[in-house]
């Protein structure tokens, strides 16, 4: 027996080593697999893209959970024999690295990007988003995800770059990329449109008022922003509402705060009867629900009474004000005039950017989008019905599939994808000008162009994610083998951000799917349930926990119990649980391995131990559990199959089998203490097998220790079949 097994299981001591054995050993690889004849050349190829973590920092316990599944399935195909490849990669995220760094310099230098420029400030961006790169790999590997390192793919990266511009042109060429006027996210401290999931949502103690426009007239309003009705161009009723019917069709101009407004009053299903007066103030240029109201009605959607500063541009008392003293002054001018009707107290939900933490402005502006709702000229569909069809399909199968009702929600609902952000450091729209003249896709060789100043929306690029890493635009074997790809697993949180717009990108770009099966998890909490973050001091790190722990327990504590979908708890106690888990393991190797001294280990095929040579493994229960660990991970139940695994191996192969087979062990029937060491060591041999996709390093570990295997690396061995 190794001398290592005289003392108790070190996770720090063995993982980076045994990490760097499976990087030496190629097998991350699927060519490298077939070139050793690990795996046959026409074998099933099976593949997923890393959900590309953000350069902004340190990995959390939701990238961990990610890491820990994807690698589950990774390796268990691995050792079913597919053609097994994991990209790599890393994500940009222009808006957070940007205003990261830029933060830094205002803090460090009391300098702003304009006092930079833009190459010094992309020179900052470009020199933290290396460092963090690092830091991000070093936490990949630290948690044994077996990635295909020779494929890492950055979202920035030449390659990427490439596939954006032929993208880009192909839909600009489809018609279905266009500038022009309308509303957007506008973030006031950034500076920037951003996408609706950088919002973040604060409820907030508000107030609704209700008022009139003037003293004579007829209608009634509520709302919790009197602010901007000096932009109003009308007002919305309920067709069926009776309040208000004889009022339809007609104008009125009244001066509200100084400012001379002129009011239609228009009949729309969208108004919603039982809120305040039922009847809603029109701001098409500060609402994306009034914006459509009006286009709907022939209404102006030009008149813009905040700036990109959320400050007033309207004259009057009111002019220069930001928005929320504004607000206060138009109180008190309703007060004095006695228009204010009634003032409620009410919570609502305030869009916040998520970077910046800046009051979201919806403003009109000049930014390139992706219309989706535009028939594509030889497709006869628009982007909303190929997203639709991908899923409803069954082309893409959801997990688990109630989601499917949130995926078509936001479908229904989806609007032009603005995909111009007023930052510097992303991907520049490649588009040039010179006069009226245009230029899309390639940067012109001739002199006097000059390029659009806007980047690309992160997203835009990160869309491109499954076929962009394996090769596109070149028609690449990794590109023909691998795609589209197998499994999509990433949070239930960006199912209609990231999900959806590597479906449309995909759909429209190569007409297929981007990969067969999307397997949603959820949030990770602390004890008690809450979300994690440094402001409530929860924040576990995964290499802290992995450290103290080992990576082995974390990745268990994050597995078992955890259903697709649903939020699951964290803690210390729990992870620590699965850290006696792996002692316990380790104990039965020692024990198994020094009660097994000279004696001959028969290995038939190049498969397991089969059940022809060791019937105790049917009487133990092993093949059934074999089965429905099997069926389990066909199935994408990882949570099931790492419970499953963990109950055998400590209560029936601990508790039941070692402590029956203890009194033959130490008895005088010579065969019979043959017979059941060799039976014990085959359901060891064969145990590592199914709990090595869960807990890579200690099995691993344990493997390189058996005097008689079937695969110098465990990761390489085949998954234990039933030979009957």
């Amino acid at each position: 027996m190794p001398e290592k097994f005289l003392k108790p299981y070190d996770p720090v001591a063995t993982e980076s080593r045994i990490y760097a054995e499976w990087e030496k050993s190629g097998f991350f690889n699927p060519d490298e697999c077939v070139k050793q004849g690990v795996t046959d050349a026409d074998a099933t190829p099976y593949s997923i893209v890393l959900p590309p973590p953000n350069v902004t920092g340190r990995l959390h316990m939701g990238h961990a959970l990610m890491l820990a599944i994807q690698d589950i399935f990774i390796r268990y195909k691995r050792m079913r024999g597919f053609r097994t490849l994991w990209l790599p990669g890393t994500d940009h995220a222009a808006i957070a690295t940007q205003s990261v760094v830029e933060k830094k310099i205002k803090k460090e230098e009391d300098k702003s990007r304009h006092d930079l420029g833009r190459e010094e400030l992309l020179k900052r961006v470009e020199a933290f988003a290396a460092e963090s790169h690092g830091a991000i790999i070093g936490q990949l590997k630290a948690m044994g995800a077996s990635l295909d390192w020779r494929h890492e793919a950055f979202t920035l990266d030449e390659a990427r770059n490439r596939a954006v511009r032929t993208v880009f042109k192909q839909m600009y060429d489809a018609g279905l990329i266009y500038r022009g006027h309308r509303i957007v996210n506008w973030d006031p401290k950034g500076q920037t449109t951003i996408s609706d999931d950088e919002i973040v949502y604060e409820e907030r103690p508000s107030k609704l008022y209700t008022f009139r426009y003037g003293k004579d007239f007829p209608i009634p309003i509520a709302t919790t922003r009197p602010e901007t009705k000096v932009g109003d161009v009308g007002i919305a009723v309920h067709p069926d509402d009776a309040r208000y019917k004889a009022f339809v069709g007609k104008e009125y101009d009244v001066v509200f705060c100084d400012v001379p407004i002129h009011i239609k009053v228009v009949a729309d299903k969208e108004v919603d009867p039982a809120f305040g007066t039922g009847a809603v103030g029109l701001t098409p240029a500060h609402s994306h629900t009034d914006w459509d109201i009006a286009s709907r009605h022939g209404l102006s959607q030009e008149i813009v009474v905040i700036n990109e500063y959320a400050k007033m541009a309207v004259a009057g008392r009111l002019e220069g004000k930001k928005t929320a003293e504004a607000r206060e002054i138009v109180i008190e001018w309703l007060k004095s005039e006695g228009l204010l009707e009634k003032e409620e107290d009410i919570k609502q939900n305030i869009a916040t950017a998520e970077r910046t933490g800046g009051i979201v402005e919806p403003l009109p502006k000049l930014q390139w989008f992706i219309n989706v709702n535009k028939e594509i000229p030889y497709r006869g569909k628009t982007l909303k019905d190929l997203v639709t069809e991908a899923v409803r399909s069954g082309a893409i199968k959801i997990i688990p599939e109630y989601f499917e009702k949130t995926y078509f929600h936001w479908v229904e609902n989806l609007r032009d994808w603005c995909i111009s952000r007023q930052i510097w450091y992303g991907h520049r729209i490649p588009v040039w000008y010179k006069g009226e003249e245009i230029i899309v896709g390639n940067e012109p060789k001739e002199e006097g162009w000059a390029q659009d100043e806007d980047t690309l929306d992160t997203w835009f690029s990160s869309s491109l994610w499954t076929f962009s890493t394996l090769g596109w635009p070149e028609n690449t074997e990794y590109f023909k083998t691998y795609h589209p790809t197998d499994l999509l697993e990433t949070g239930y949180d960006i199912l209609p951000f990231w999900v959806m717009r590597m479906i449309l990108m995909t759909e429209f770009t190569l007409n297929t799917i981007p990969f067969k099966t999307v397997y949603l998890h959820g949030l990770v909490r602390d004890a008690q349930g809450r979300k994690m973050s440094k402001s409530l001091g929860n924040n576990m790190d995964p290499l802290d926990v992995a450290a103290k722990f080992g990576a082995d327990a974390a990745r268990m504590a994050l597995v078992v119990g955890n259903t697709p979908g649903t939020d699951m708890r964290i803690s210390e106690d729990k992870v620590k649980g699965y850290k006696h888990f792996a002692n316990k393991l380790w104990n039965i190797a020692r024990f198994i391995l020094e009660n097994n001294e000279g004696i001959e280990y028969h290995l038939r095929g190049d498969n397991a131990l089969t059940l022809a040579d060791v019937p105790e493994l049917e009487v133990w229960g092993f093949w059934d559990l074999a089965k429905e660990v099997t069926e389990d991970l066909e199935n994408y139940r990882a949570y099931l199959a790492a419970e499953k695994i963990y109950h055998y191996i400590w209560h029936t192969f601990a508790d039941k089998v070692l402590e029956d087979s203890k009194k033959i062990l130490n008895g005088s029937d010579a065969e019979a203490r043959r017979r059941v060491q060799f039976a014990l060591y085959a359901n060891l041999h064969n145990c590592l097998k199914l709990l090595h996709p869960f807990m890579p390093f200690i099995t691993e570990e344990i493997w390189q220790s058996l005097p008689r295997k079937d695969a110098d690396l465990l990761m390489i061995a085949k998954w234990p079949l039933n030979m009957r």
